[in-house]
This record gives C-alpha cells, sequence and structure tokens, in this order.
C-alpha cells in the first residue's frame, strides 16, 4: 500500500513539472517581444561576424567595390563610415609601404554584448579583436602578429543583397593621425630592414613581471578576450585609460611603490591617469628618463633603444594625450606597445600616429 501511494505521488509530481515547463514555454512566447536580445542576438551573430570578415578581406586587397556595398551610401551616415574605413584602408597600405612589410591577413572575432530589434534597423554593441599578421619584405619566413581590441555601436538594415551599415561608431585606433604624404619613407624603410631581431632574454625579474601585467590586462586586445583588471576603475568613459594602465603596469607589474604624487586609492592623482601628468612625474621623479624627443623622423632610430617597461608618450599640439608601454620587438627589432583606449596588444609603437604635428616621448623606466 506504501509503495502504491508514493509511486502515486511520483506521477503527481511529473506531471506538475510538465504543465509547468508548458506553461514557462507559453509565457516566454508571448510575453518576450520578437525583438529581444535573445533571439535577435543568435540571429545576428553570423551575419555581424560575416560583415567583419567582408570588411577586413577588402581591406587587405584594397577592394574599394567590395567594402562599399557594406554601406547603406543612401544616408550621411552610412557615406561617412565607409569614407572612413576607405581612408583607414589608403593608410593601412601607406604604413605597411613605409614600414617594408606586407599583411598577410586581419582576423577579427566579433563578440556581440548587446542588441536592440528596432524595426526599420538593428543596433549592435560589439567588441572587436582584430589579429593583424604581417611579414617583413626581406624576411618573408618569419610571420609577426599584434591584435588590438576596439569598441562598436551599429545600426544596420536587411536587404535583398543581405546586412548593410547605416551607422558605426567605435575606438578606432587610427581614427586622428593617418596622414603619412609629407613623410620621406624610402630612407627609414631602408633602415628598418637593416635591422636584427632583438633578444630580451636576460630582462630582469621586474621587467619581466611588468610585461606579463601588460599583456593579461589588454582587454579587448587579449588572448582570450581578457577584461581590464576589475581592481581599478576604466576611465575610458572620462576621457582615456591609457595612463592609469601604465601606471598598473609599473605598480602591479614592475613593484614601483605608491607615493603622495603617484597614488590610487579611493581616488586617483593625476600623474596616476592622466596621460601628461603621468610623463611628468616620472621623467621629473628620476623614475625614468627621456631617451628621445622629436617627430617621428626625428626618433624612429632611438627606438630600438627602448626595452619591455619603459613607455611611449604621444604629444598633440604641446600635450601628451596617449600613453603605450613597451612590451616586445617584431622579427626585425621594431619596438611593440600594449595600451587601453584602443585596446593594443603588440602594436608597432607608431601604427595610428603619424601625422605631421605629433611628437613623441621615447622614455626610458629605471626598474
Amino acid at each position: 500500500m506504501l509503495v502504491f501511494i508514493t509511486l502515486k505521488k511520483r506521477r503527481l509530481l511529473i506531471v506538475l513539472g510538465v504543465l509547468a515547463l508548458f506553461v514557462l514555454c507559453m509565457l516566454l512566447f508571448f510575453f518576450i517581444p520578437k525583438g529581444s536580445t535573445v533571439f535577435v542576438e543568435q540571429e545576428m551573430s553570423q551575419e555581424i561576424q560575416e560583415i567583419f570578415n567582408k570588411r577586413t578581406k577588402a581591406t587587405l586587397n584594397k577592394d574599394m567595390e567590395t567594402l562599399k556595398n557594406l554601406y547603406d551610401c543612401s544616408r550621411k551616415y552610412g557615406v561617412w563610415a565607409y569614407e572612413h574605413e576607405l581612408k583607414k584602408m589608403k593608410y593601412l597600405h601607406e604604413w605597411s609601404d613605409k614600414q617594408g612589410i606586407k599583411f598577410t591577413d586581419i582576423n577579427p572575432i566579433a563578440m556581440i554584448k548587446r542588441v536592440k530589434d528596432k524595426g526599420d534597423r538593428v543596433t549592435v554593441n560589439l567588441t572587436v579583436c582584430s589579429e593583424y599578421k604581417y611579414v617583413y619584405e626581406n624576411n618573408t619566413e618569419n610571420s609577426n602578429l599584434f591584435r588590438i581590441g576596439t569598441y562598436h555601436s551599429l545600426d544596420l538594415k536587411s536587404t535583398e543583397e543581405g546586412w548593410v551599415i547605416i551607422r558605426e561608431w567605435y575606438t578606432d585606433p587610427f581614427a586622428d593621425s593617418m596622414h603619412l604624404d609629407d613623410m620621406k619613407t624610402e630612407k627609414i624603410k631602408e633602415y628598418i630592414l637593416s635591422q636584427n631581431v632583438r633578444d630580451f632574454s636576460n630582462m630582469i625579474e621586474r621587467r619581466k613581471n611588468a610585461l606579463i601585467y601588460a599583456d593579461k590586462y589588454c582587454g579587448g586586445a587579449g588572448d582570450k578576450y581578457y577584461s581590464y583588471n576589475k581592481k581599478y576603475r576604466n576611465y575610458n568613459p572620462l576621457g582615456g585609460d591609457c595612463a592609469n594602465f601604465a601606471s598598473q603596469i609599473l605598480h602591479e607589474g614592475g613593484n614601483f611603490r605608491k607615493n603622495y604624487s603617484w597614488n590610487y586609492g579611493k581616488g586617483a592623482t593625476k600623474a596616476w591617469i592622466n596621460a601628461h601628468g603621468f610623463k611628468d612625474y616620472m621623467l621629473y621623479s628620476g623614475r625614468a628618463s627621456k631617451v628621445a624627443y622629436g617627430s617621428y623622423e626625428k626618433v624612429y632610430k632611438a627606438a630600438y633603444k627602448l626595452q619591455p617597461g619603459d613607455f611611449v608618450a604621444y604629444e598633440k599640439k604641446g600635450k601628451v594625450t596617449h600613453i603605450s608601454v613597451i612590451t616586445g620587438a617584431d622579427s626585425k627589432g621594431y619596438p611593440l606597445v600594449n595600451s587601453h583606449n584602443t585596446d593594443r596588444y603588440r602594436v608597432p609603437w607608431d601604427l595610428g600616429w603619424n601625422d605631421k604635428g605629433i611628437k613623441f616621448w621615447l622614455v626610458h623606466v629605471h626598474f
């Protein structure tokens, strides 16, 4: 008798469970709007990835027609977005000519954060980690790579030919400095191609630890897409996180002690979070010394003296607006950097900073 009652209870529980699941499914069907993130993200993920695949392939091959077909050029924001990518394409190939390299592949990985269906269009927020591969003209057997993490807001619409971009905003690392027209590149190229690989195996432990930290917390550019260190505030919405990241690298990785002028606690001092303040503090405190200062043509040879843990400060109109930390060198010994803002992992130190008015502070840090 007891066994019979137990079996009846089990059957009742099973029936109730099935009914509850059915009710839940009906609620989801009727009360979650068709444009919800749950459904639209799944539908859009492959489409978005395909758009970025086509765009980077067009950039690599200088295919302007394919690039243009990805945009709705009947709208001004679509035209602006297309024209910016066209300008970026031109700059990347001019820079590669100056450098004596050839880009062999650009591989973007799009990670959707949020999708909103607005009826006539879809708005997508996403992070894209783009891996660039290149070889030098006289050293094609050694491939080099760097990664850039960018944060995008896209408006797209569906057409008979597929999805097209009608508006785009993103933190483009090349947006402000894409002019090489006046630079005498032949002598620069000749010098770069004459260099050899550099050996950093004898670095002191503090520099090695700074390098580990810089690679681990380079944000959207990182392998496996590491985020920023949650222990620190992200200052990108307030103007930039580059100096904050450089300070973290020196403190957390390089074991530099905080002090009254250079500090992070409940708040942060100017020397910790401001690019110009960081450069001034490091030089005037004696924790670092200037290697070279001036235009690219004046300092590019001196850049080969920089070691992992040193930094480059980028100056516009008399004010330092960005800081990048040296994290290595490529197959020709050309210095590579990590930074925040537009997240960089092992990127050639001048890429995106070639306008005529840009001046560079090359700074050696005393570990």
